[in-house]
C-alpha cells in the first residue's frame, strides 16, 4: 500500500467516538485544530448493537444542519454490526475498515491478523476497557455477580456466572496494548493482576497510533478506511473488505 499524504489543510471534522478510544485519541489529535466538534458515547453500547446504531445515527442526523463540517469520522469499527446502516444526507462518513478497536489500536490490520494467528488465545486489554472493568478479571466477576443478583435467584446467579467465566476458557494470555497514555503503568499493572487471577500469561504489546492519526488527519486510503458518501449507507461485507458502502 502506498502511503497517503494527509491533505493540507485537513478537512474540517466532527468526531463520533466510542469512549474506549478516548485516551489514545487524545494523543492522536494533538494540534488538530480542524476538529470542529466531537461526541463521545459510552462503550456499553457494544452490548446492544441495535441501540448503538440508533444513538450514532441520532448524532449524525443532528449534525446535518452544520455547514462547518466537511466530514464525520467514526472512531469505531464494525462493532458487531452496530455501525451498519449509518448514513448522512449531507456529510461524508469515514470509518476504519476493522471489525473492532483491537486492530485499530495496534495500528495495522495485517499485524493484528498475524498476532491472532500466533496467539489465538490473546485477550486484549486497553486503558478504556480496563477503566470500565469490562475485561476478564476479579472485578468483572464481582460486577457480574452484583448485576445478576439483582435479577435472578442465588442458584441461578452461580450458574450464569459460571457460564460467563467459562467463555473465557478459550483465552490464555492477557495482552495490554501500550500507547504511553497518562496512566499506562497502572493499566499495565491491572492487566498483569487480571492475568494472575485467571492463571493466564501476561504480555505487554506496543500499540501504534498511525491508524487513528490518519483517521483524524484525513489520510484516508481505501485499504484502511471506508468512505460513505452522502446518500449512501454503511453495510457489512462478509469478506476481507469487512464493510462497504451502498446507495440508500
Amino acid at each position: 500500500m502506498n502511503p497517503i499524504i494527509p491533505p493540507n489543510p485537513p478537512p474540517a471534522l466532527a468526531l463520533l467516538v466510542c469512549d474506549v478510544f478516548e485516551q489514545e485519541l487524545a494523543l492522536a489529535e494533538v494540534g488538530a485544530d480542524h476538529v470542529v466538534d466531537r461526541r463521545i458515547l459510552e462503550m456499553g453500547l457494544h452490548d446492544r448493537p441495535d441501540v448503538m446504531r440508533v444513538e450514532l445515527q441520532k448524532v449524525i442526523t443532528e449534525w446535518e444542519s452544520r455547514q462547518d463540517i466537511e466530514a464525520i469520522a467514526l472512531v469505531y469499527g464494525l462493532c458487531g454490526c452496530g455501525t451498519t446502516n449509518l448514513h448522512s444526507a449531507r456529510h461524508r462518513l469515514v470509518i476504519p475498515r476493522a471489525h473492532d478497536c483491537r486492530a485499530v489500536l495496534l495500528g495495522d490490520r495485517e499485524w493484528f491478523d498475524q498476532r491472532q494467528a500466533a496467539c489465538p488465545g490473546c485477550y486484549y486489554y486497553t486503558p478504556g476497557w480496563n477503566r470500565a472493568r469490562r475485561v476478564p478479571g476479579p472485578e468483572r466477576e464481582a460486577a457480574l455477580r452484583e448485576d445478576l443478583s439483582q435479577r435472578f435467584d442465588p442458584e441461578d446467579v452461580d450458574f450464569l456466572l459460571e457460564s460467563e467465566v467459562a467463555m473465557w476458557a478459550s483465552y490464555d494470555t492477557a495482552a495490554y496494548i501500550d500507547h504511553g497514555t497518562p496512566e499506562t503503568e497502572r493499566d499495565a499493572g491491572y492487566t498483569a493482576e487480571c492475568a494472575k487471577h485467571l492463571g493466564w500469561n501476561y504480555e505487554r504489546v506496543q500499540g501504534n497510533l498511525a491508524w487513528l492519526r490518519d483517521l483524524v488527519w484525513g489520510a484516508w486510503d481505501t485499504d484502511r478506511f471506508q468512505i460513505i458518501e452522502p446518500g449512501h449507507r454503511l453495510v457489512h461485507s462478509p469478506d476481507a473488505a469487512i464493510m462497504r458502502s451502498e446507495p440508500i
